[in-house]
């Protein structure tokens, strides 16, 4: 069963989320075995008469090379890797997490080294403008482990979650986007958070299987400077092995003034990163009908049906407020009854509580709609 759903992924990847062409080049860039998924991506793109260049790597040969890495082998790398990279017309990122804590004895400046100068560098200036790019991570038993699931159950739910008519989805989402491109005033409220910001004249776009599988998110940004008030989170998020959680945030005039976490030491050094660090790049509405709790995966816990995130560092390609940072943090807030609540509100209207809209417009993208 789930190689005929593995198979239903990678055509909807290859035919729907990157409508690749013929001769069109795409780079199926993964960090695990090559097995029958990436064979399956291989044939659906040989389908449609385009090029697979396959690219491998391993996460415990990375940490390896960050920790002896210098500023001058980075540099070879990011200029070997963009080299190839501007001749891409797409690209497939395919993660198998084994470990997620992999580098969590990496040295902090070690990262930031490896991630300034080659990884998310490539990603930020390359990848992400000027390819279209779907990123998605094949489940594993370390994911059903921190999911806390059977991994057959795990199987279950990634595929259901993955395989959703995402064509509904988007035109469920016109509404919403419709409704965020008129509003002004954003307010959140919710168990120990009361957060105001603008997002009047910013772009908003629709996540429907076009960029991150799985997924299922609205999104904009705030006016930079806007935001002003109280956030805090309550979903762990792993960065750089680490997994913070109970994180709370104080904006004035759009910037992170005061921020606490289990390691509030830690947090503090990531958003002194730069100056774009402490201010929000993102601001997005989650609607998946099948992620309902967090599993400590970004692209799996940012789309949970009932969140939002809010995201401290660089704006997003396509709705940009002008924030730059070498980081972009996607946190989760839920606000589902189990999870404390809440309400967003937009200028004078309730938009959504409790995780479920009410607004008369917006009724399908509640989950019974969207199953």
């Amino acid at each position: 069963m789930n190689d005929i759903k593995s198979k239903e992924l990678a055509q909807t990847i290859v035919k729907y989320s990157l409508a690749l062409q013929k001769n069109e080049k795409v780079l199926i860039e993964t960090n695990g075995p090559v097995n029958s998924f990436i064979n399956e991506l291989i044939k659906s793109v040989f389908d449609v008469g385009a090029l697979p260049i396959l690219n491998l790597k391993q996460p415990v040969v990375e940490r390896t090379i960050m920790m002896g890495a210098t500023k001058a082998l980075l540099s070879e790398m990011y200029e070997l890797e963009a080299f190839r990279m501007e001749r891409m017309d797409a690209y497939i990122g395919v993660r198998y997490p084994e470990n997620a804590s992999e580098l969590a004895d990496v040295p902090f400046d070690k990262q930031e080294l490896y991630n300034n100068i080659y990884s998310s560098k490539l990603h930020m200036e390359i990848r992400c403008p000027k390819t279209r790019w779907v990123v998605l991570k094949y489940p594993t038993p370390a994911m059903a482990q921190a999911a806390s699931m059977s991994t057959e159950g795990f199987s279950d739910f990634y595929f259901n979650a993955c395989n959703v008519d995402y064509q509904k989805m988007s035109s469920a989402m016109d509404p919403l986007k419709e409704l965020m491109e008129k509003t002004d005033k954003v307010r959140i409220i919710g168990p120990e958070t009361n957060l105001e910001f603008s997002i009047k004249g910013m772009t908003v776009v629709k996540c429907c299987g076009n960029m991150n599988i799985p997924d299922g998110e609205v999104f904009t940004a705030p006016l930079r400077e806007s935001a002003n008030g109280y956030l805090t989170y309550n979903t762990p998020s792993i960065r750089g092995g680490f997994t913070y959680e109970n994180i709370q945030f104080k904006f004035k005039d759009g910037k992170i003034i005061h921020a606490t976490a289990n390691d509030s030491e830690r947090i503090n050094q990531v958003l002194d990163l730069d100056e774009g660090a402490r201010y929000i790049g993102e601001f997005a509405i989650g609607v998946n009908p099948h992620i309902t709790k967090p599993m400590k995966d970004t692209l799996f816990d940012e789309k949970i049906m009932g969140s939002i995130h809010i995201t401290p560092g660089n704006s997003v390609v396509g709705c940009d407020n002008g924030n730059k940072s070498d980081i972009h943090w996607d946190l989760v807030l839920i606000q589902t009854p189990e999870w404390g609540g809440g309400e967003i509100w937009f200028d004078d209207a309730l938009i959504r509580k409790d995780g479920m809209f009410v607004h008369k417009d917006l009724l399908g993208l509640n989950p019974e709609n969207l199953k």
